[in-house]
């Protein structure tokens, strides 16, 4: 079959038109693409879902510092008055001391009284990306945060 010649096309040995090579090499060019952004949804997906877990974990440990704190009585009150009370000052050192014991694994926070009974921990940590450092992300960071109060009783606060 013979098909109308158009300009600039040329025709093969056998008289047909040639193949048309102006698409030539697209096929790569999406591959290319697609490669890219199937590389960017797989470094959300899993470095997402380290973001999520490093909130979880630094959420953890603030929790865990914070009930490390919240058990330090006021001992001369409670001998002397049959109440109890934290010692603020043994709270934040006992929080602090749990804090340090994660710090090797990146964990770093803060404690602080909050109100007469209670303590507050703050924790961030920092981990690097698995897939997203291709395109320039390096790191993920997720913080937390926890406030444990003293409660004494059988049945709960103060009864």
């Amino acid at each position: 079959m013979r098909l109308a010649r158009r300009p600039g096309r040329r025709l093969g040995a056998d008289g047909c038109l040639a193949p048309d090579d102006s698409e030539r090499g697209s096929l790569s060019l999406m591959l290319v693409l697609l490669t890219v952004s199937l590389l960017a949804l797989a470094g959300l997906v899993v470095d997402g879902g380290a973001k999520l877990n490093a909130a979880e974990n630094a959420n953890a440990v603030a929790q865990e510092a914070a009930r490390a704190g919240a058990g330090m009585v006021d001992q001369g009150t409670a001998y002397s008055t049959g109440t109890f009370t934290v010692d603020q000052s043994q709270a934040v050192a006992a929080a602090q001391a749990y804090l340090a014991t994660v710090a090797s694994q990146g964990f770093t926070g803060s404690a602080a009284p909050a109100g007469a009974q209670s303590i507050r921990v703050t924790v961030s940590v920092t981990q690097p990306t698995r897939i997203l450092s291709i395109i320039g992300i390096d790191t993920v960071s997720g913080s937390g945060s926890a406030t444990a109060s003293l409660v004494t009783g059988v049945t709960g606060p103060g009864r």
